[in-house]
């Protein structure tokens, strides 16, 4: 499955910006070079989260398990071009899939273990893959009894596989290179369908080619210093853009260790580091913050292989980029990333003061600028007014975010409507994230906040719509309204503003049972607060005042209740 146009791919290919590589040629690359040294190893609490002990496997024993799922796929009668779902945790069985179905030239379309039967009903019936790999057990949840009842209703599915149950084909590596014979992948040929939420409530499929996910993972090689052999801890799910790009293709492109992390747990998380010698890894800000708090945290850490974190999905502290910088010679490296490609990055190369870093990425993609990272070569960027149109060159005017390269996808899966709306008449990718110049050049961008109604808890996009409608349907329930309030360890979290309708009675918990249980709905989408009011605040037009809902969330202590869910971590 091809999307780009021949105009992007003759465009991308002239520049040298795209190529003939596909994904899994670099694990020929490391099984040849560095076949008894480790590619994957397990989380040490795998048991507490999935079935069967820690694995750890050298880049040999990667190579066929990845031939055994290859057998397996080919066993259950998959061809070129088919779809597979996965739903599974970060283990290393994961990355050996997703191998496999790139060395047979399929489509994985990952979904997070968050996921429950409202979300998952839309993309399977969006999709129609015919196998769908999951685990019998994640947490306390039994996904394989879920995916099986789902597949009754979803014709297309013709098996739900259970890996912890069963590994399935025989090693045959000639069979599997016939089969990559006569079904040669290219590389604009699609790898995956991820999933991702705007204001529009439904997950959107974002696809991506082989040469729009590798035109990323460079940026994050020089940005974390990657060197070949190096040591990645990956505390971010493998299904979207931060796992993808941010762990799995450096981690086959450096020939490195990567080490798995599911659910997060920041006491398992620092032995890691300290354990397997971790070179590099990723961190949410509030976690950051946490340790910069907290030097006997770092007990063991200073000193370390550690040199560089990544971060991203909320604000960082200067004094915490500050820290990690003076005090133990750690780079904070600072992220700003959609699911459908945009991207900017401020690191120690571009951005060598730690107070700069914190705030303000470089302005990548607008002549006149010249950076380090090569990245900033291959993409293009706007600042425009949502409601002019006009392209912004003053400083301390916010405007959203466009941006355009080859890192971009080409669309929505199957839904030509958000496709055109996502992008302006130049073919710039419309972020919904509002930025303001800065630099005394008007050389850098500072993001100020978003245009889209979203709400981001744990680095999940929640759509404030989707839940609205939802709670519409409640019998109690007159209004509704969904604002986000801030939160140190997530970023946001959700609250429930209701009015209710005459006689009509409702708490938190009666709210979330009612997502959870009739609705369906993914447990970190649950409101964690509830506010009632007699009407909700509008303007003139009627349009609901969200500033003045979330004030009262959060500074007026009119809540009437919160809940503590860690399955919806």
């Amino acid at each position: 499955m091809i999307l780009s146009s021949r105009e992007r791919i003759a465009d991308y290919t002239a520049r040298g910006w795209w190529g003939t590589r596909r994904i899994q040629d670099w694990l020929a690359d490391a099984v040849r070079d560095r076949p008894d040294a480790d590619a994957l190893v397990d989380a040490p609490n795998r048991a507490e989260f999935f079935s069967g002990s820690p694995r750890r496997l050298t880049w040999h024993q990667l190579d066929e398990e990845v031939l055994r799922y290859a057998g397996l796929l080919l066993d259950l009668g998959l061809a070129k071009g088919d779809i597979v779902c996965t739903q599974l945790p970060n283990c290393v069985e994961l990355p050996a899939l997703y191998l496999a179905c790139l060395r047979l030239g399929l489509i994985v379309t990952p979904v997070p273990v968050q996921y429950r039967e409202h979300e998952l009903d839309h993309i399977l019936e969006l999709t129609q893959p015919k196998v769908i790999f999951t685990a019998g057990r994640i947490l306390k949840h039994r996904h394989a009894d879920m995916m099986r009842e789902l597949a009754r209703r979803h014709a297309s599915v013709k098996a739900v596989h259970a890996i912890d149950e069963d590994i399935g084909g025989a090693l045959d590596a000639e069979r599997i290179a016939v089969h990559e014979r006569e079904h040669p992948v290219d590389a604009n040929e699609i790898f995956t369908i991820c999933w991702t939420s705007g204001t529009e409530g439904i997950p959107k499929g974002v696809p991506r080619s082989h040469n729009e996910w590798l035109a990323i993972p460079e940026n994050i090689i020089l940005s974390g210093g990657l060197v070949p052999g190096c040591h990645l801890l990956n505390a971010f799910p493998l299904v979207n853009m931060a796992g993808i790009a941010g762990q799995f293709l450096p981690w086959l492109q450096t020939g490195a260790k990567l080490v798995m992390h599911h659910p997060f747990s920041l006491p398992v998380f620092l032995q890691q580091v300290k354990d397997e010698a971790i070179d590099y890894t990723v961190a949410a800000p509030a976690i950051l913050a946490t340790l910069a708090k907290n030097p006997d945290l770092m007990e063991g850490i200073k000193g370390s292989r550690l040199r560089a974190i990544g971060s991203g999905g909320g604000p960082l502290a200067e004094w915490t980029v500050k820290i990690f910088t003076e005090q133990y010679g750690i780079d904070v490296i600072n992220y700003f990333g959609t699911n459908e490609g945009a991207s900017l990055t401020a690191s120690a190369l571009d951005l060598p003061d730690p107070a700069l870093r914190a705030s303000y990425f470089p302005r990548f993609g607008v002549e006149g600028y010249d950076w380090k990272l090569p990245v900033a070569k291959r993409v293009f960027t706007r600042l425009v007014d949502p409601e002019t149109g006009e392209d912004i060159e003053v400083p301390g005017r916010p405007g959203e975010l466009r941006v355009k390269g080859p890192a971009l996808f080409s669309g929505y899966y199957r839904s030509p409507e958000m496709t055109r709306a996502a992008f302006d008449e130049h073919g710039y990718y419309r972020t919904g994230d509002l930025f303001e110049l800065a630099g005394e050049r008007n050389h850098l961008y500072r993001f100020v906040g978003r245009l889209k109604d979203i709400i981001v808890r744990g680095g999940f996009n929640i759509s404030s719509e989707e839940l609205e409608a939802l709670l519409l349907g409640h019998p109690a329930v007159r209004e509704a309204a969904i604002v986000g309030y801030p939160d140190d360890t997530l970023g946001e979290r959700v609250c429930a503003v209701v009015v209710l309708k005459e006689k009509g009675s409702l708490d938190l918990a009666g709210l979330v049972t009612y997502l959870r249980m009739e609705k369906k709905v993914a447990s970190f989408k649950m409101p964690e607060k509830l506010l009632i009011l007699d009407a909700l605040p509008r303007n003139p037009v009627g349009k609901v005042l969200k500033r003045e809902l979330r004030r009262r969330v959060t500074q007026d202590g009119t809540t009437l209740c919160e809940s503590n869910s860690k399955e919806a971590t």
